[in-house]
């Protein structure tokens, strides 16, 4: 019998009940949910088991690898260079990264990267999981690569590239990788539970990822048969050789994140690791004080969550409004509310704050949710915090 373990306080403690019925409802294996309200924490609760191969329990400073939901925290990076005055948004990416200019790609500023206009999202080499741990190997093939559509003409998701691209950017800039930059200069004062490169000796903390069962592979799916509205949407994700596919799977398979060497790697767009708490405590330092430390002033910080594409994205082929590097709430999302912002992981994760309500939210897991049916846990917990607060 699981118990959850932690802390609510008065008011919010509908959000330990849902949480509670994830485990009893929608088989969670292990998670953590934390909200701060005002700079304040207010939901730190956790569950369940961080290995379910050894039955190791989930606990207070279990950590998770949070895939997407890590580009939150590889945009601060650069926002807050910007904020310096040390990083011009509108500057070509060329000027700080000279080889960037290759293949026409001179005149694209430093904002398309952060709002995947770019048109970068793929490479039209493979490259390989050595290569993604090494660094220099990617960067340098994006530097080379020409756009896949005409730079800001449109939007696509950077699955994986936008680590990369925005991360060149950064160690250009400050002289420091984008996981040194991160550690140094947010995580450290606010004193997070973070890493973009996870050292090797916080490596026995972080709960093991429970994949769901393999998918239909792109032989066992008859295009013919499918409704003919969605044929594109479907060959697109089943395609081996689609844009999309070669954006979300760069190697070719895909990357085992439960594997140490991608875990303790920088990759800026999917291997943030971290636990609930400092996910939570992350994005309250963007809206707001957070025990004498703010990340981004409030200028700043409204470049950074203002709008910059809307409608129907190239790689995902569903309506997205990406901001700077954060993602807005879709039309029809109806747990979100207007004024949030943040960013989802593959599976479930999600780190997101409302300057209007005062809260920040991060919830962390390992058993990863994926197919179209919906994701019941998220919407539940981000439905109690707002009728909570």
């Amino acid at each position: 019998m699981f118990e959850v373990h932690g802390s609510v306080s008065p008011g919010f403690e509908s959000v330990r009940e849902v949480f509670e019925q994830h485990f009893q409802q929608h088989a969670e294996v292990g998670a953590a949910v934390c909200v701060y309200r005002h700079g304040r924490p207010v939901v730190d609760v956790w569950a369940g088991t961080a290995d379910a191969d050894t039955g190791r329990p989930w606990r207070e400073d279990t950590l998770a690898v949070i895939y997407s939901a890590t580009k939150s925290a590889t945009a601060a990076c650069a926002h807050l260079l910007a904020q310096r005055g040390e990083l011009d948004l509108e500057a070509p990416v060329a000027h700080y990264w000279p080889e960037f200019a290759a293949a026409g790609k001179g005149r694209i500023p430093v904002r398309w990267l952060l709002s995947h206009q770019a048109g970068l999202p793929a490479l039209d080499k493979t490259v390989t999981l050595q290569d993604v741990t090494s660094w220099d190997p990617v960067v340098s093939a994006l530097a080379a690569q020409a756009p896949a559509w005409v730079p800001g003409s449109a939007h696509g998701y950077h699955g994986l590239t936008f680590g990369w691209l925005v991360g060149e950017v950064v160690r250009r800039v400050s002289g420091r990788s984008l996981g040194n930059f991160f550690a140094q200069e947010i995580a450290a004062p606010l004193g997070l539970d973070f890493w973009i490169g996870l050292p090797e000796a916080e490596l026995p903390r972080v709960s093991r990822i429970v994949e769901p069962p393999a998918a239909a592979q792109q032989a066992d799916v008859d295009l013919d048969a499918v409704p003919e509205e969605l044929r594109e949407l479907t060959a697109a994700y089943t395609d081996p050789t689609s844009l999309t596919m070669r954006a979300l799977l760069p190697t070719g398979e895909p990357m085992d994140l439960n594997r140490a060497d991608l875990r303790t790697a920088e990759i800026p767009a999917v291997n943030g690791i971290c636990t609930a708490r400092a996910l939570a405590r992350f994005y309250a330092a963007l809206i707001g004080d957070v025990d004498g430390h703010r990340i981004l002033d409030e200028s700043t910080l409204a470049t950074a969550v203002t709008e910059q594409a809307s409608g129907l994205d190239r790689i995902l082929h569903l309506p997205t409004r990406p901001a700077l590097g954060f993602g807005l709430p879709p039309e029809g999302l109806p747990w979100r509310t207007p004024t949030s912002f943040g960013h989802a992981g593959h599976g479930g994760f999600l780190g997101y704050a409302d300057p209007a309500s005062g809260i920040a939210f991060g919830y962390v897991l390992n058993r990863l949710h994926t197919g179209s049916d919906p994701d019941h846990r998220v919407a539940g917990l981000v439905r109690a915090v707002r009728s909570a607060a």
